[in-house]
Formats: structure tokens, C-alpha cells, sequence
């Protein structure tokens, strides 16, 4: 399937791996982009541009294939060293970053001089049509079902995805929900040029996770997410646990005078303990309500061979028979 992102980036088929806190490591990249697809090392995830250097090596003895990096860009008083991140990135060789977060627009000439393409995450058609504005080179829309960060506006991909068909140049990307042969072939059909998957490459053979990570997402349903700091304005979905059970209290309990400092305990530092050793109620953690659609754990290839079979089957029989 050749589309305006298999191009741009140089893949065979048009499927991102997002970015994933303490997911996105050199083997996930390196297997998703072996299969085809573009593989994304979490930025950071490495703790230095020291440490995203070596990841970069790491992946690059794995794969001859394009990889990229996502970089979020946080709100934060103190910042990370974001130019020597970006440094690692150019002089790594990588030629695709994904953005996310806070504006690119400063880190943008320094990564287009080196030739390397930039897709920025948005929730919104308006962050979309800034992110072109800026000279983004493509963007991943987010609708309201995906896992992490989806915004305030609850817009979810069957209206989002025409809306920013209708409204961009630059080529975007349909993210969350996307699990199978069916999203691939639905985004299109949308105006999207391919599909973003995040919690779906968690359930991976390859994803440097614990067990109990994937076990969870098999065993959940589309019915067991929550939004959570929507009172925060940071409005995150997770997989309903103890601890966002408790988030939740709180939110309700204290309304808005809550705090960040009130849910320290469910969403600072967790990551590591979840993803790592498997303790699965340490925290709350990002997961698209795609946990539904998703009932078993593949390699990265099979997964990637078996969505652009069935999208393939979908377009030349099914489709084409209604065109009859």
C-alpha cells in the first residue's frame, strides 16, 4: 500500500509505532521497522542524550530499515536538554521524529537541515493546521480513543479524521483505536494516510515489557479505560486500576481545588515499576480503549502481516463487491 507516508518516510507500509514511555526501546523500533512499518525509540524514556545516542546505535545494529524518535515536549520549569537531544538524533543518522507535547517550531530548522521529516502528534484539527504552519512535515491525529493524552475536546476519529482530511495539505496519520486490517483500511477511507498504533504494539512477542502489561490489555475491553486529571487539564486515559480508582476519588472528592500534588503517589515515576517489573498497581498507566479489539500477543511481524493482508482481502473483495 503506497500512500503519502510510506513515501515521505521510506517505509513499506504505512503503520507507525508511536512513542511509549519505557516501551518505545531499540527492539520495538528496530522489529516494527524490520516488519515494514516505521519504529519509534522513546526519547525521553533515555534518561541523557547520552543514553538516546546509544539507543539509537542499538537499534541501528538491529534494523537497516528507517527508524525514528519521539520527542515530547513538556511544560516543565525544568526543562531536558532538549538541543542535546536533537543532537543525538542528527548526528545518530535518525531521518524521522515524532514530536509531541509543547510547539517544535525552534528545534524544526535544525532538524530539517539535517533531512529529517517531522510528524507532530495533535488532538485537534486547529493544533493540526499549526503544526502544518509551522512547517511539520506530517501530523498524527489522535481521536478521543486513544491511550495517553487525548485532549480536552472528545472528538473521537469517525469525525475527526474528515475534518482534518478536509482541512490539511500535509499528510496525517489516524492514531488511536487502530488495531487491525479494518482501522488501516477505515482511516483511509477517512482521509488518513496511514495509521499510528500504541497500546496494540504493547501486546507485541517483542515489546520490552512485562507479561503482566500484556496479559492486562488482552484480558481488558474496550470498557475498561477511565480519563483521568481531566480536572488538571492534562486529561490522560489509563487502564482502570486500584490506583486510578483512587485518582478518581480524589478528582471527585476535592473537585477543583485539586492539585498535582494530591496524585503524586498514582502518577509519578510509575512507569518504570510497571513496565519493568510488572507491578501492576503502582500507578496508573496509558491505554487506548483499542484494549477491546486486542485478544492475543503476535510478533511485531505477524501483527503487521496480518493487518495488510486483511486490509488488502478487505479493499479487493469486500469493497469491490459493493462497487458491483
Amino acid at each position: 500500500m503506497k500512500t503519502r507516508i510510506t513515501e515521505l518516510f521510506g517505509i513499506e507500509h504505512p503503520i507507525i509505532q508511536g512513542g511509549m514511555h519505557y516501551v518505545g526501546f531499540a527492539e520495538l523500533a528496530a522489529a516494527v521497522s524490520n516488519a515494514g512499518g516505521l519504529g519509534m525509540i522513546t526519547g525521553l524514556t533515555q534518561k541523557t542524550p547520552e543514553l538516546l545516542a546509544n539507543e539509537i546505535r542499538r537499534c541501528r545494529e538491529m534494523t537497516d530499515k528507517p527508524f525514528g524518535v519521539n520527542l515530547t515536549f513538556l511544560p516543565t520549569v525544568s526543562s531536558p536538554d532538549y538541543p542535546g537531544y536533537i543532537k543525538a538524533i542528527i548526528d545518530g543518522g535518525v531521518k524521522a521524529v515524532e514530536t509531541a507535547g509543547n510547539n517544535p517550531q525552534k528545534y524544526l530548522p535544525a532538524l530539517h537541515e539535517a533531512g529529517v521529516k517531522v510528524i507532530h502528534k495533535c488532538t485537534s484539527v486547529r493544533h493540526s493546521l499549526k503544526a502544518e504552519s509551522i512547517g511539520c512535515d506530517a501530523v498524527s491525529v489522535d481521536g478521543f480513543e486513544c491511550g495517553g493524552h487525548p485532549g480536552e475536546d472528545d472528538v473521537p476519529n469517525f469525525i475527526l479524521l474528515p475534518r482534518a482530511a478536509d482541512s490539511l495539505k500535509i499528510p496525517f496519520v489516524a492514531s488511536g483505536g487502530m488495531a487491525d486490517g479494518r482501522s488501516l483500511v477505515a482511516a483511509v477511507a477517512l482521509g488518513a494516510e496511514g495509521i499510528n498504533m500504541g497500546t496494540r504494539f504493547i501486546a507485541t512477542k517483542e515489546a520490552p515489557v512485562h507479561q503482566n502489561v500484556k496479559d492486562a490489555i488482552v484480558a481488558a475491553t474496550e470498557l475498561d479505560t477511565r480519563l483521568v486529571m481531566r480536572p488538571l487539564r492534562n486529561t490522560e486515559r489509563v487502564l482502570l486500576n486500584e490506583p486510578a480508582k483512587r485518582l478518581l476519588a480524589k478528582e471527585a472528592a476535592l473537585g477543583a481545588n485539586l492539585k498535582f500534588e494530591d496524585i503524586i503517589d498514582e502518577v509519578a515515576g510509575v512507569y518504570p515499576r510497571i513496565m519493568t517489573e510488572g507491578l501492576m498497581e503502582s500507578g496508573v498507566w496509558s491505554c487506548g480503549m483499542v484494549a477491546g479489539l486486542i485478544h492475543d500477543i503476535p510478533t511485531v511481524k505477524e501483527l503487521i502481516d496480518t493487518i495488510m493482508r486483511d486490509a488488502d482481502a478487505i479493499i479487493r473483495k469486500r469493497l469491490a463487491g459493493f462497487a458491483g
